[in-house]
């Protein structure tokens, strides 16, 4: 088989490494703003002046760029479907709450899907110096400002008794839509379990799986822009991303992040909660 990098697609990771740029030069310096406006959403989250500038200027470069591509944006919705099956995924600044308060874990997240499955993305988080980035055939990425790019992949941990777990927000767990009501239970179960648990929270936990960092990732509140590119980054480290079923989905709502050796063990403590 001809495991030769798909040109296409490497124009296409060439394109959301330039839109990354691009929105870094809008957000970092919106970043602890004297001046930065803060509103918010009707499902109560905020949003800021400087969610909206990036994702507009990133669907101007993409209508421009890419004109046949549908888009999905977190603050401007979706463009609808596109004939050739294409379709950006942006959220503009994923962590806005920390991104609102001072702190520098927030990032912009820019995914690329082929009929709805995520085959590249690009993570860039400018406030900590650090970018991810991953297409088919090219390998999962990283580099620190300044920094030589780093080739990434997960961790051999193969016992949840071994594992490092993190998740956003442990509150969510208590919804009864998640795990059929028993969320919590589940998640407590689970980092029983494991050896350490911590909160790292949206992107960064991801990306973590994919530098080997972490072992496993349990998000139990999580939209398809919040998933598109960590998805794609984790798979070509050589991990594994579902929802909390177990399908190979970033539209379930919610997400269970692996090296891939932990997965189907993380999936049952969580059911068995």
């Amino acid at each position: 088989m001809d495991d030769a990098p798909d040109l296409s697609l490497t124009r296409d990771l060439e394109l959301a490494l330039r839109l990354a740029d691009i929105a870094d030069a809008i957000t970092l310096p919106r970043f602890r703003a004297a001046d930065l406006v803060v509103d918010r959403k009707p499902d109560r989250t905020p949003v800021t002046d400087a969610d909206t500038a990036a994702e507009d200027a990133l669907r101007a470069a993409l209508a421009h760029e890419r004109p046949d591509d549908a888009v999905l944006g977190e603050e401007r919705g979706d463009t609808g479907a596109s004939a050739n099956g294409r379709g950006w995924v942006l959220d503009p600044i994923d962590g806005t709450k920390n991104f609102s308060r001072g702190m520098p874990v927030w990032a912009t997240l820019i995914g690329l899907t082929l009929h709805g499955r995520p085959v590249l993305g690009v993570v860039s988080a400018p406030a900590l110096g650090q970018r991810w980035w991953a297409a088919p055939g090219s390998g999962a990425w990283a580099a620190g400002t300044g920094e030589e790019p780093r080739r990434i992949s997960v961790s051999g941990v193969a016992d949840l008794g071994d594992a490092y777990v993190s998740t956003t927000d442990m509150n969510v767990f208590r919804e009864d839509t998640v795990l059929s009501g028993r969320g919590l239970a589940g998640w407590l179960a689970l980092t029983e379990a494991c050896w350490e648990t911590r909160a790292f929270g949206d992107f960064w936990q991801h990306c973590l799986v994919a530098e080997g960092v972490l072992d496993l990732v349990v998000e139990p509140g999580a939209s398809a822009w919040d998933l598109a590119a960590p998805a794609a980054i984790v798979a070509e480290a050589g991990g594994r991303l579902t929802d909390l079923s177990g399908a190979d989905s970033i539209t379930g709502g919610n997400a269970v992040t692996s090296n891939g050796l932990l997965h189907d063990a993380a999936l049952a403590a969580l059911r068995a909660g």
